[in-house]
């Protein structure tokens, strides 16, 4: 009887399956794939061993000012006074714990996703020579604002087309010491930031690496043809620019002086996870915090479907980017280079238990502040505890 009874089940579930599967494929194919995505080719991601041998030394981190602020992305600190930008269009200061808004770019009301391009969305966020805060603002361009008044004077502007293409995502940028240059990402000039997933999955190619000039108010354009270009770090000496490439899981190389200036170069190819945002360690290397991770060994879903555009197409015919989103493993990862790119160590938190979703690491006073896109909260990892 039993095999007869798994016959039956067999002949109706497939038929089940068939009936499901038809109309499924029928409304698949006449449904509209918001992207048009490009097949990627990435190396089998490195092995998780040595350096990068996974930890739980992210899980050190203490939450600071929990649900007091949300997604600071990039920090910066004039003495102990810590700066950010939030999801909610602001730019925060934080003195003796105490959260004070100082400026904001755009207008309210702020907190869904077709807020976002009035509401603006404060990224990258640095500190020039005189005290002032240097701020790449995704929807509004490139800002100087004033710690002191709050008060905030555009340097570019999105709506400017630039060599004939706009700025749809402003993203990270660095500044010379002296406060005359400011290289800056631009992530697309076809998506915005609220839709980086279809960026991602898409793998576009129209991201540039540009220079702003203080002094002639000029801006170049340095690198072009870039997958996600996204954190930006200028040497220590000031002879190179470090450009993230998100999609491509790798950091390349643009030297502004010396005997190779123009020049560009791979810097580190292939990492163990996408990379966000670049900022320089007491060691003379760089801190790199991963969006997200390509395990090895395990299962990396961004590999799987980096050459099946035909499975993306799927996908984003059926499901929103909050949803896929979803699927993305929770897994925290910051690592820092050498100042010639080799591995130092590595800082995990699997599942993303105490910090999730990390955009950046800042370090100041022995300190590696977390900034993260999401999150409700800054981390601060003491260094000498791990």
């Amino acid at each position: 009887g039993s095999t007869y009874s798994s016959k039956v089940f067999r002949v109706t579930f497939l038929t089940l399956a068939a009936s499901l599967t038809v109309p499924l494929l029928g409304v698949t194919v006449l449904l509209d794939c918001p992207i048009d995505p490009q097949p990627i080719s990435l190396k089998e991601p490195p092995l998780l061993t040595g350096v990068l041998e996974p930890n739980i030394k992210l899980r050190k981190a203490e939450r600071l000012w929990e649900n007091q602020l949300v997604g600071p992305e990039s920090i910066v600190n004039i003495g102990d006074v810590l700066f950010t930008g939030t999801a909610d269009g602001k730019i925060i200061k934080i003195e003796d714990g105490e959260i004070q808004t100082i400026a904001r770019i755009g207008h309210g009301p702020c907190g869904t996703r077709e807020d976002e391009p009035t509401c603006g969305r404060p990224l990258g966020i640095r500190v020039g020579p005189n005290n002032t805060l240097f701020v790449a603002d995704a929807y509004y361009g490139l800002y100087e604002v004033n710690p002191g008044t709050g008060e905030t004077k555009m340097l570019v502007s999105t709506k400017t087309l630039i060599e004939g293409q706009k700025l749809s995502f402003v993203n990270d940028l660095t500044v010379t010491r002296d406060g005359r240059k400011i290289y800056f990402t631009d992530s697309s000039s076809k998506w915005q930031r609220r839709d980086y997933l279809f960026l991602i999955m898409e793998g576009t190619d129209d991201g540039r690496l540009l220079e702003y000039d203080t002094v002639t108010k000029e801006v170049k354009v340095l690198m072009v043809g870039l997958r996600f270009p996204n954190g930006v770090q200028l040497s220590l000496a000031e002879d190179f620019v470090l450009v993230q490439e998100t999609t491509m899981a790798r950091i390349r190389r643009y030297y502004v002086s010396g005997l190779m200036k123009g020049g560009a170069d791979m810097f580190v190819e292939n990492m163990p996870g996408l990379p966000d945002n670049i900022r320089l360690s007491s060691s003379g290397g760089y801190w790199v915090a991963m969006s997200a991770v390509r395990p090895n060994p395990g299962f990396s879903l961004l590999d799987f479907l980096s050459e099946k555009p035909w499975i993306k197409r799927m996908i984003f015919k059926l499901l929103s980017q909050e949803t896929v989103t979803k699927f993305v493993p929770k897994y925290s990862l910051v690592v820092e280079l050498s100042e010639t790119g080799s591995y130092r160590r590595s800082f995990h938190d699997p599942n993303g238990v105490t910090v999730a979703y990390v955009s950046e690491a800042h370090e100041h006073n022995g300190y590696l502040y977390l900034g993260s896109f999401r999150s409700p909260f800054i981390c601060r990892l003491n260094l000498q505890h791990v």
